[in-house]
């Protein structure tokens, strides 16, 4: 048994061993005998076993469920599938760009993995290392891409109809590979994706039945390009608004529920199960209600896989978790927070529907109420007027354009404005995501990690969390967060940037 493997077989044996702590946690032993043969106990429950711990008399503290020395991580040999849930402008953009990489003809800019350092030890030990280099990550040409969407286009077809890219200079010349990218027959139904019609679709009974297909779907797909691990990525569009309730309480109600053909399962929550019962990670880059319900997360941990979520942070949102936190540390108050958006591609045109709307702006509008913390201070931030609007403009295309006005004030209440016109490029914002959480996915599941990976929240405009705690929106923090993981993983010393160590005497 490894290292980490002991601490958790520890924790476990001071509740009287796997089937005792099972019993006394109202779950099934599976979910613990899992904890001991990965040796991690994910940290949605450390808070539990410490409250358990207390109420019978056990000594248990936050250090037991660390461990110090790295951790045993599988290679990252063989080839990487990597799963995309829709063939649009995100998916065909990410693509074209890791070819491009491959073939010296573009950089991957924008990607934390490709392009990024990370400190080690002191600031004068001067060990400042490519990411790449410290973590063994799969490498860009162990990817095979693979994908289902509703339209029948091939990643070229998809690349030149959603025009992100330069037609003669970024998919003509890999014209070929990008035609060799068919979608899969995608589970869709335009109830959840009002704007959407969609041609190229699975017909199943049930959406437990739809989900079998996705996973036979994910058999083929590995056998067939002779992947040794693969990793989910929803790139799909925004589907309605929906409330977790009943279905989603627990993994039998999900589980009859989709037998039932329940509305409240959404397509999102099918690839979502399908993925883990296929013990496949599954990250969501869309606003929908998918793999933060009960259910699902049960369903993650116990089959000991990676999830994360949710909407991939690019624009408006990435602007907002490094301004807001720049004005909280200074203590600068906000009256009002006005934010539009105009966008012309498939997004958008999906987003004009109110149903689908109403998700997105779900997950914007939280951020401020998160990292501004009206709660603790009234005064600055305790009345804040913030609207979101986002409208489609079909001639912009995936050139978004962000506008905020923003009403401060400073001292003596006096008032001040900042505006910002964020002229970007949805897609290739996002791309560089798609690549990081591929990657760092696979890390995570060769890593042993499973169930919600925090450390992954700087990708994501509304991150998934532990049941209890608040998501930590600021971006630096997130990026110290993710760091601090991948120095942990590494058994490398935490970075606290104290730095109290170059003023004391010898």
């Amino acid at each position: 048994m490894n290292e980490e493997a002991t601490w958790a077989e520890r924790v476990i044996r001071r509740f009287g061993g796997q089937s005792a702590l099972a019993n006394l946690l109202g779950r099934r032993q599976s979910t613990v005998e899992h904890w001991a043969s990965t040796g991690r106990i994910p940290a949605q429950w450390h808070a539990p076993l410490m409250s358990l711990a207390r109420q019978r008399g056990i000594v248990l503290e936050a250090r037991d469920f660390v461990a110090t020395d790295s951790h045993d991580i599988a290679p990252a040999g063989g080839k990487l599938g990597v799963l995309l849930v829709g063939l649009g402008a995100v998916a065909s953009t990410f693509i074209a760009g890791v070819e491009h990489a491959l073939r010296g003809t573009g950089r991957p800019v924008g990607s934390l993995t490709q392009m990024g350092t990370i400190r080690l030890g002191k600031r004068t030990d001067d060990r400042m290392p490519l990411i790449n280099e410290l973590v063994p990550l799969a490498q860009l040409d162990q990817l095979v891409f693979g994908a289902w969407d509703p339209i029948p286009d091939n990643a070229y077809e998809a690349a030149l109809k959603c025009g992100v890219l330069d037609k003669h200079e970024h998919v003509e010349p890999i014209a070929d590979f990008l035609k060799t990218i068919e979608p899969m027959p995608a589970v869709f139904d335009d109830f959840y994706v009002k704007r959407l019609h969609g041609t190229h679709v699975k017909r199943t009974g049930t959406k437990m039945e739809a989900a079998e297909a996705i996973r036979q779907d994910i058999r083929d797909f590995k056998e067939r390009n002779g992947c040794e691990r693969l990793v989910m990525i929803w790139c799909a569009s925004t589907e309605i608004f929906i409330e977790p309730g009943e279905s989603h309480a627990n993994l039998e109600n999900f589980e009859a529920a989709m037998q039932a053909n329940d509305e409240a399962i959404a397509p999102s929550m099918i690839y979502a199960y399908a993925a883990l019962m296929e013990r496949i990670p599954f990250a969501n880059g869309a606003p929908n209600l998918t793999v933060d319900t009960p259910a699902l997360m049960t369903l993650a941990s116990e089959r000991g896989v990676p999830i994360c979520g949710k909407d991939f942070k690019t624009g408006q949102t990435l602007m907002k978790t490094v301004i807001a936190p720049m004005l909280k540390a200074r203590m600068l108050g906000v009256s009002g927070w006005y934010s539009t958006n105009i966008l012309g591609n498939r997004d958008g045109e999906v987003l004009d529907d109110p149903e689908s709307f109403k998700t997105k702006e779900e997950s914007k509008l939280g951020v401020l109420e998160y990292v501004l913390q009206p709660d603790l201070y009234p005064e600055l931030y305790g009345n804040i007027f913030h609207k979101v609007r986002i409208n489609y403009y079909p001639p912009r295309g995936d050139n978004k354009e962000g506008w905020d006005n923003i009403d401060i004030f400073g001292w003596l209440g006096y008032p001040m404005q900042i505006k910002i016109n964020f002229l970007c490029r949805d897609s290739i914002l996002a791309a560089p995501l798609v690549l990081d959480l591929a990657l760092f996915f696979d890390l995570a599941q060769r890593a042993g990690l499973s169930g919600i990976q925090e450390w992954l929240s700087f990708y994501f405009k509304s991150p998934q969390v532990a049941p209890g705690l608040y998501p930590e929106h600021d971006l630096f923090i997130q990026q110290t967060k993710l760091k601090n993981s991948l120095r942990y993983l590494m058994g490398e010393e935490q970075i606290t940037h104290l730095g109290i160590e170059y003023y004391q005497d010898d």
